[in-house]
């Protein structure tokens, strides 16, 4: 019986601090206000009078640096957005993989640049008219089915060699020997 009286006394105590809890904590319910009676008559607003003994603010008597006006401030540019361009890497030409074979170029050494001319070596002279012709000769035998296949390189071999003969002409054999060598380089190419 002992028992039985120790889980009831246990239910007791349950039931009142269950109750005390709740008691505690109040109503849940959401309180409701009245609502404010509607304003059926206009109101007349009043003018506020301004004081005529307003006291005076001096300006500073300090010399300021100009205010600094931006000429582009009045300018809004507008910018039209442009879909992003795709563009395939091109493909590198016998010009190219002759530069990245040969290393990075120096900045005297700019591809295709041409010297002032001024006081030239005959030596130089000399092997840039050999170069020309042997270029011309090469030319001149590569068969026609080859010429054909691979037109654009063998066109670029004969504007090399057409800009080398007018430096030449022109007293530059600086740069008629180096555009001489861009287009026997473009040849070896071509013949393999």
């Amino acid at each position: 019986m002992k028992g039985t009286s120790n889980i009831t006394q246990k239910i007791a105590w349950t039931a009142l601090w269950f109750g005390l809890a709740m008691g505690m904590a109040g109503c849940r319910h959401k309180q409701q206000l009245a609502p404010l009676p509607p304003v059926m008559a206009p109101v007349a607003l009043e003018e506020i009078p301004q004081p005529d003994d307003l006291p005076m603010v001096e300006a500073p008597t300090e010399k300021l640096p100009p205010v600094p006006v931006s000429t582009e401030a009045g300018k809004p540019k507008k910018r039209k957005k442009q879909p992003p361009k795709v563009v395939a890497p091109p493909e590198p030409t016998p010009e190219t993989q002759i530069a990245n074979a040969a290393g990075p170029p120096s900045p005297d050494a700019a591809v295709g640049a041409l010297t002032a001319g001024g006081e030239t070596n005959p030596q130089t002279k000399q092997e840039a008219e050999d170069l020309i012709a042997s270029i011309d000769k090469r030319l001149n035998a590569l068969p026609s089915q080859k010429a054909e296949e691979q037109k654009a390189q063998v066109s670029k071999v004969r504007n090399f060699w057409k800009d080398a003969q007018d430096a030449l002409k022109s007293g530059d054999a600086e740069g008629a020997k180096t555009l001489a060598t861009k287009a026997k380089l473009l040849l070896d190419d071509l013949e393999k």
